[in-house]
């Protein structure tokens, strides 16, 4: 995804102080505490501008959310969506997934969103893809035994190297779509990319998958 750089977005996104956290890091084991209850948290991993993690918020008040991004520019449009409705179950941060066992403890979430990722189709570019193995190994660490992780894309031959890492990690999988759109699901909320690639004609792949405990 090219992103335009914009002068000042970090400066401008730390003022956003009621949706975006600067230093995550020291929130590690303490998310419930920067929320204020003891509700599920559901992260979103590359949560773009942010319009699925905010319709999550509002839709489910007694859940908190997380959206991760690495890409300043993108986490400040998300935010200055987010501060338009005030969510207090809504946090942002900006952090490289490859360390992302450094922002949760073990356990800390319960729900994983992985919403089109960057398929990286180059071969030799596929341990940069968030279901690849590495990547799923420290999702393991940080999300509940008995969470959830929600992967949709457009990009088959994304789906399709997914599935196998998470048959090579031995993971329990349901709700496998191959069109999602078809199946006229009203509780799917769409990303940015998913309503633009759905317009086009582009097929919608989803799947639940689950770590055997």
């Amino acid at each position: 995804m090219r992103v335009r750089k914009i002068r000042g977005a970090f400066e401008e996104l730390v003022t956003y102080d009621q949706v975006f956290v600067v230093d995550p890091a020291s929130k590690k084991g303490k998310w419930h505490e920067v929320f204020g209850n003891d509700h599920d948290i559901h992260a979103e991993f590359g949560g773009g501008k942010g319009r699925f993690i905010i319709e999550m918020a509002k839709r489910h008040p007694n859940v908190n959310f997380i959206m991760v991004d690495v890409i300043t520019e993108v986490i400040l449009k998300a935010a200055q969506r987010a501060d338009k409705v005030k969510l207090p179950n809504l946090k942002m941060i900006m952090i490289d997934l490859r360390e992302v066992d450094a922002f949760f403890e073990a356990n800390e979430l319960s729900r994983i969103y992985l919403n089109f990722s960057d398929p990286w189709p180059k071969k030799k570019h596929y341990k940069r893809r968030l279901t690849y193995r590495d990547f799923m190994k420290k999702y393991q660490v940080v999300l509940k035994d008995e969470g959830w992780i929600h992967f949709k894309t457009d990009n088959k031959a994304l789906f399709e190297f997914s599935l196998n890492e998470f048959c090579a990690l031995d993971m329990i999988m349901k709700h496998i779509a191959l069109d999602l759109h078809a199946q006229n699901d009203s509780d799917n909320i769409m990303t940015e990319y998913e309503e633009k690639f759905s317009s086009k004609g582009f097929h919608i792949y989803r799947v639940e998958a689950k770590f055997r405990n």
